[in-house]
């Protein structure tokens, strides 16, 4: 396990003040991929890397300290319109050093290697991420233990806790969930949304694989779905596909169009975007 240490900003101690220190901080903390990081202080200059990492960061009240986001960034929309891009599949790195952040935060699941680049130029790197709610609700007490925010988390998982336990799942329903559909693109175990359909009563026709996985036309018809679920506007294309309506979600017109956004984002509408997918399900039985 890597424990390289990484001091976050500046600590100015003056000898006649001592009272400068925040509560909680100095902080050591192991961020998502091992990493152990040593923080000063809150930071006061974020750069986001993600959106779900940015809705997080506003949702805890860090609007004046976000000072750069991605270019997949769209909520909430009135506080990303005008705050610095900073690049999205590739990241400007030039344009994230001259922001100064004191705090960087990314998600190695979808930025590895720029992650690893940035920590190599001595960029102050937090790693998160999270696959389940349950471990969205721990990414979220975290972001909000390293920025000072741990209150404001508490409240916002406290929320989204409640909101997931009004959710009652019935009988189990198979259902196929569609992240993208040239080439053919399963959402399987370890993705969010599969965690969200589990959640709901949906029992993933394509549990025996992992991720985002290719799968061929043959292999959905022949499990069934009584329910599709679509990551991105397309019903009409499935519905058109040969062979598709034969299948019991197509026979009963049972495909739906999930609200993208809240059922990827491991961040603060998590708990949206497990209704979303409890409501498409139970219209189904």
């Amino acid at each position: 396990m890597r424990r390289t240490a990484l001091w976050i900003g500046l600590l100015v101690l003056v000898a006649s003040a001592p009272s400068a220190a925040t509560p909680d901080f100095p902080l050591t903390v192991r961020d998502a991929e091992g990493v152990i990081v040593v923080l000063a202080r809150p930071p006061a200059r974020i750069v986001s890397l993600a959106p779900s990492v940015t809705e997080t960061l506003f949702a805890l009240g860090l609007d004046r300290e976000v000072v750069g986001i991605s270019d997949a960034d769209d909520h909430p929309a009135e506080r990303v319109r005008d705050r610095p891009r900073i690049g999205g599949v590739v990241l400007n790195i030039e344009r994230i050093t001259a922001l100064r952040p004191d705090l960087v935060v990314g998600v190695p699941s979808l930025q590895r290697d720029a992650l690893a680049r940035l920590r190599g130029l001595r960029l102050p790197v937090f790693a998160v991420d999270a696959a389940t709610f349950d471990e969205t609700l721990a990414l979220i007490r975290t972001l909000g233990r390293i920025t000072g925010r741990s209150v404001q988390a508490g409240r916002l998982v406290a929320g989204l806790a409640a909101r997931a336990g009004e959710v009652r799942p019935g009988p189990p329903v198979s259902v196929y969930i569609e992240a993208w559909g040239e080439p053919l693109l399963a959402a399987a175990r370890a993705t969010l949304v599969d965690d969200l359909a589990r959640r709901a009563g949906g029992r993933n026709i394509f549990a025996d694989l992992r991720g985002y996985a290719p799968v061929s036309a043959e292999a959905v018809l022949a499990r069934d779905p009584h329910v599709i679920l679509l990551m991105y506007p397309g019903r009409g294309t499935v519905l058109a596909r040969p062979g598709w309506r034969a299948t019991a979600a197509g026979g009963s017109g049972r495909v739906y169009e999930l609200p993208t956004a809240l059922v990827s984002r491991p961040g603060p509408r998590v708990a949206e975007g497990l209704t979303a997918v409890a409501r498409y399900l139970y219209n189904a039985r």
